[in-house]
């Protein structure tokens, strides 16, 4: 029966004691029920990722796993992975993004990290993570799903690196096209593929057919001719793949081959600073597309080389023409001039050859005028200038040379040109010669070259008019 309290008039319970009803509960009452929440928590946690995420984890305050979902996660095992240190899925320290997410001390959201796939391959997830904190706040581990971005991604960065290629193709482009001149063109082209894909330097290199070492024609930026012999080693190989390798002083190196429709084997080198990181394979890409531009500039450098030679040369012989055979003198007349030195022009012209003409008909005319050209090639230096000047006047220039000297080589044509020149045309043709007029410019002489001109000509015809097939000098003095 219960008591009366007389203040309150109220039962007083005398069944439990008040100090019982007000105690805290047991240690093990307070936690099962929380450690139950937690494993409520995370199967219920489970069962939702389940639905949406390629992958799930919790981590413990050291960062080792403690959770991992799927059973498959990855390619790995989960079993493999509980215990072990979350870093070893990192493909680098950072998770390729300056993001560990098994470490966070702060919640992410779509943070794109790259993990090592079970098979050695990497994967690109997006991933969300939640730090685990104690009740002081305290880091005790980190919870956090993914899906997995892979295929998106390299979607991505494909079309990106399409993007980029574009653009630095572009760049060469109009670089390219303010200039006019090939070389300039070249060198421009170069130098907008050095600065777009930050090289040490980049450089066109030659390897001629008939075996003579390996040049640069054109480079942009330093070190060309340090990567010349590990660059030319390839270019026969390459064909247009784009090939890398390394010089001797640790110069990583693309090789692509851009061989022209016409000249000698061609090839682009690029390359970075000794002891550089690999060119990637996206680099590789651009240098392979940027040398469709250079094969375009090398094409139009020989068109235009041709264009240029086809201007100062003679059509049939090779030789120059007259145009160019007067800048050559001129230019190097001056250079005699200051080092007061002599020089001697010669002209020649075929005895007979209208008569040849007429009676064997112009190919044979061209073929005697064709053993001219080169009977006067073998006789002077290779340093000399031999022209056709038009039709079967010839004239030879030898800088440094006097009259005397000259004149040893015109007796020399004397003897010679007529059983040359007759193999050519046979027993029935007239009888061909060479009449030869010399002109000599005294060292420190000002003479002008149409004045030494006039005077070899006129010794010439004074040839001409005393039997033909024989030498003058003229030693008429300059006014």
């Amino acid at each position: 029966m219960n008591d009366i309290d007389p203040s309150t008039r109220r039962p007083i319970d005398r069944a439990v004691p008040t100090a019982s009803r007000l105690a805290a509960p047991s240690v093990d009452q307070t936690v099962d029920p929380i450690r139950g929440a937690l494993v409520d928590s995370r199967q219920r946690w489970r069962d939702l990722v389940a639905l949406s995420a390629d992958l799930a984890f919790e981590t413990d305050a050291w960062g080792r796993f403690v959770f991992i979902f799927p059973d498959e996660a990855l390619g790995w095992p989960a079993g493999s992975l509980i215990g072990k240190s979350a870093s070893v899925l990192l493909s680098d320290p950072t998770g390729g993004s300056g993001f560990d997410p098994f470490r966070t001390a702060v919640a992410a959201k779509r943070k794109r990290v790259w993990l090592k796939r079970g098979d050695g391959g990497l994967a690109c997830l997006g991933l969300a993570a939640a730090p685990i904190l104690d009740p002081t706040g305290s880091l005790i581990g980190v919870r956090g799903a993914g899906v997995d971005m892979t295929e998106y991604d390299l979607q991505g960065a494909q079309v990106a690196a399409a993007l980029r290629r574009g653009e630095v193709l572009d760049l060469i482009l109009r670089r390219t096209g303010k200039a006019v001149l090939a070389p300039l063109m070249m060198t421009a082209a170069l130098d907008a593929l050095v600065s777009a894909v930050g090289a040490e330097g980049a450089a066109v290199v030659v390897v001629p057919e008939d075996g003579t070492p390996a040049t640069v024609s054109c480079q942009s930026g330093i070190g060309a001719s340090d990567i010349l012999l590990a660059a030319s080693g390839l270019l026969p190989a390459t064909s247009r793949d784009v090939t890398q390798t390394t010089s001797l002083d640790g110069r990583p190196i693309l090789v692509a081959g851009c061989q022209p429709r016409f000249g000698d084997n061609g090839g682009l080198a690029i390359w970075r600073a000794p002891t550089s990181r690999p060119w990637d394979t996206e680099e590789r890409m651009l240098v392979g597309s940027a040398t469709n531009i250079i094969r375009m500039v090398m094409e139009h450098e020989s068109i235009q080389s041709e264009m240029n030679r086809l201007g100062r040369t003679d059509p049939l012989t090779g030789l120059l023409n007259r145009r160019a055979f007067i800048e050559e003198v001129n230019r190097q007349t001056d250079r005699l001039d200051r080092e007061r030195l002599p020089g001697t022009l010669m002209f020649a012209d075929l005895d007979h050859f209208k008569a040849v003409n007429d009676k064997m008909g112009h190919e044979a005319g061209d073929k005697v005028l064709l053993r001219a050209a080169s009977l006067l090639r073998q006789t002077v230096r290779p340093s000399d200038l031999v022209a056709r000047l038009g039709g079967d006047e010839f004239a030879v220039w030898m800088g440094g040379a006097d009259h005397m000297t000259v004149a040893e080589r015109a007796d020399h044509l004397r003897e010679v040109a007529p059983h040359e020149l007759g193999e050519v045309v046979g027993g029935d043709a007239p009888r061909m010669s060479l009449s030869l007029g010399i002109a000599s410019r005294r060292a420190g002489s000002q003479e002008p070259l149409d004045s030494l001109m006039r005077r070899a000509d006129m010794a010439m015809y004074e040839v001409k008019r005393n039997g033909r097939g024989h030498w003058r000098v003229s030693l008429e003095e300059p006014a």
